[in-house]
């Protein structure tokens, strides 16, 4: 049944009731290309997470108390995953960033921070480090790419971190390759700057290099991951590097107010990701090509004038879908196959950014378990009722 909502005076329903609507669609379509955590309801995952989270952790011990126990754990679990001697655990991501920025300013001498312009900072973290920390960033490019090793080298002025998103998502969850990386890495060593790796998807980025994780985290100063995005977990973060920044940033990590007192349901989750989800990314990666090539094919069969699926080889298990039609038609046509068929292709499509192309929307998919039984026709078929639905 259709999730069933209020109108508001003018028809519209309001952006929480369309939340709610998407979510039960999701919740209970048979067939999807993922379901997110968001969409679950919190009875279901304590429950979940109290049954299982024995396989991971002794839960005889005591609760973490101001990060020790099970959040110390954590750390370390990551620290060896990546490579470095150690990691602390932080409340989000952007607080992590924060605070490695502001360490590498201090022991660069240098408060600037190159890094793209539609990196996560730039875009979804309203000037945080300029208002926080004093931190001033510069692009050295504006190309819909991370930079290259000749952009980073012949930048006109000096920086002491570079920062380089892995993937970039705003670009499409687009990588470089396992060379251009290096080179861009060796550029900035070159102009005496540390680097550091958002790498709040990173998780997902070995199949694309190559290489394992802790090669790749090995080539940055410093690297930060995400628990919830890509593992499935509740929340949280760790930011890894040498023994001596971390402790720096334990003592600014307590001054930004996050020394939480107890954070083990987080925890718990972050290490039945990193035992069952971090093992599953490579297939899901895979998969994720033969998605973007039958949405493709999709597409075209359906006689859409003009679509763009980027990058057209997913670099990971994530990618764009851009379609000529506005972002209300596109998310209703998605809810209501959702409702009314039980297959979810797609979730939540936006209005192209900066109103730079009226009319033109795109959503990101994502390809995760529940995608791993769909063959290309079942996304072919899938695509032809969304644009029927959406036409």
């Amino acid at each position: 049944m259709a999730y069933e909502t209020a109108m508001t005076p003018d028809g519209t329903r309001s952006e929480e009731d369309e939340r709610r609507r998407r979510s039960a669609a999701l919740r209970k379509a048979g067939r999807v290309l993922s379901r997110p955590s968001s969409v679950v309801p919190l009875g279901e995952r304590l429950t979940a997470l109290a049954a299982d989270a024995g396989s991971v952790y002794d839960l005889d011990t005591p609760a973490d108390i101001y990060g020790d126990g099970v959040v110390a754990e954590l750390e370390r679990r990551v620290a060896a995953l990546l490579g470095f001697p150690a990691a602390a655990f932080f409340p989000t991501g952007t607080m992590a960033q924060q605070v490695a920025m502001r360490c590498w300013a201090g022991r660069t001498g240098n408060s600037t921070v190159a890094l793209h312009p539609l990196a996560h900072p730039e875009v979804h973290e309203r000037g945080a480090f300029g208002a926080l920390s004093g931190l001033r960033t510069v692009h050295p490019t504006t190309a819909p790419r991370l930079p290259t090793a000749g952009e980073v080298r012949d930048f006109d002025e000096p920086f002491g971190t570079l920062m380089l998103e892995l993937p970039l998502r705003d670009a499409g969850f687009v990588l470089p390759d396992w060379d251009q990386l290096t080179a861009v890495v060796g550029a900035a060593r070159e102009r005496d700057a540390v680097v550091h790796f958002d790498g709040a998807r990173l998780w997902e980025c070995a199949p694309h290099f190559g290489r394992g994780l802790a090669e790749i985290a090995g080539l940055a100063d410093s690297v930060y991951v995400s628990f919830y995005k890509s593992l499935d977990g509740m929340s949280g973060a760790v930011l890894a590097g040498p023994s001596s920044l971390i402790d720096e940033a334990r003592t600014w990590r307590h001054r930004y107010g996050g020394q939480v007192y107890q954070q083990y349901p987080a925890a718990l989750s972050a290490l039945l990701g990193i035992e069952r989800e971090l093992p599953r990314l490579a297939s899901y990666v895979a998969h994720a090509k033969v998605v973007a090539t039958a949405m493709a094919e999709g597409f075209r069969a359906a006689g859409v004038p003009w679509f763009r699926v980027g990058p057209e080889v997913p670099h990971t298990h994530q990618f764009q879908v851009w379609l000529p039609y506005g972002a209300d038609a596109l998310s209703e046509a998605a809810v209501a196959q959702a409702e009314e068929t039980g297959v979810g292709l797609f979730h939540r499509f936006h209005p192209a950014p900066g109103g730079g192309a009226p009319g033109v929307s795109f959503t990101e998919v994502t390809v995760a378990g529940p995608a791993l039984d769909w063959t290309a026709q079942d996304v072919v078929e899938a695509v032809a009722e969304f644009v029927r639905r959406a036409g």
